[in-house]
């Protein structure tokens, strides 16, 4: 009988172990508070305690690592710290903080750190000019339609800012005022701008200081002054004079707000 012979086959080659390629980006990096915070020292929680949870979910392994900066150590992982380990206070100075390209470990940390975002944040250029460019937009905006703002309404988007201080200044006054408010928050001036019940607002509280109409001083309800009649009841939770503003909108409250109109001075 013949006999089959058995193809040799040459080994399979190892399967190389992937070498993970480093795509961090060696930089000096700068690190501010948030909130235009600039106490003469801030130190930021540097490792895990019970009073600071420090820790980083690792998407790879699927876990949460704990976490504490070391200067004599590579990795801001305590699991892959090896030795003892000279910990070090991370402080900023007048809300700001400077490391060199050369502590990567202390960016790797500062980047992984819980409090990114909430209360510092890394300095970027780009971002900010974003940032700035958008404000700059706002504020063109907001200047805009302060300007081109009828005296009535400048009157009435005034008065959320100042009160009742708004019924001494003049024309000219109020025009300043109006595009300065504008200048120093814009996005505040555009959104009261749109805001439709301001001025309904504003004519609810200039006929309650001239005694046309009276709030009660559980703030809920509004009447005549003139025979106490109420007029309308404020719901829980809100605003009495945003509720008196919707109010007026509606078949009774028209009428009632031309009413006003007419004792105006």
């Amino acid at each position: 009988m013949e006999t089959k012979e058995k193809k040799k086959t040459a080994p399979k080659a190892a399967a190389k172990p992937e070498v993970k390629k480093d795509l961090w980006e060696y930089k000096d990096r700068n690190y501010y508070l948030m909130g235009n915070k600039t106490p003469l020292t801030y130190t930021l929680p540097s490792r895990h305690s019970r009073r600071f949870s420090l820790v980083w979910f690792d998407p790879e392994l699927g876990y949460e690592r704990e976490m504490r900066y070391a200067t004599n150590q590579k990795s801001c992982f305590v699991d892959e710290q090896q030795g003892p380990c000279t910990l070090k206070h991370v402080v900023f100075e007048k809300g700001m903080l400077t490391v060199p390209k050369q502590q990567r470990n202390l960016q790797e940390f500062l980047n992984k750190h819980p409090h990114k975002g909430i209360i510092f944040q890394e300095f970027d250029p780009v971002l900010e000019a974003v940032d700035e460019l958008e404000y700059i937009e706002y504020e063109m905006t907001a200047l805009n339609l302060a300007y081109e703002m009828d005296i009535d309404k400048s009157e009435a988007i005034l008065r959320t800012e100042i009160g009742s201080e708004v019924n001494k200044l003049s024309s000219k006054e109020l025009k300043r005022d109006i595009l300065l408010f504008a200048k120093r928050n814009p996005v505040l001036f555009i959104s009261l701008a749109e805001d439709e019940n301001v001025e309904l607002r504003n004519f609810a509280i200039v006929a309650r200081e001239q005694g046309i109409i009276t709030l009660d001083g559980d703030q809920r309800t509004f009447k005549w002054a003139a025979n106490g009649r109420k007029l309308m009841t404020t719901p829980f939770d809100e605003s009495p004079y945003s509720a008196m503003a919707a109010w007026f909108k509606t078949d009774e409250g028209l009428e009632v707000y031309n009413s006003i109109q007419k004792k105006l001075k």
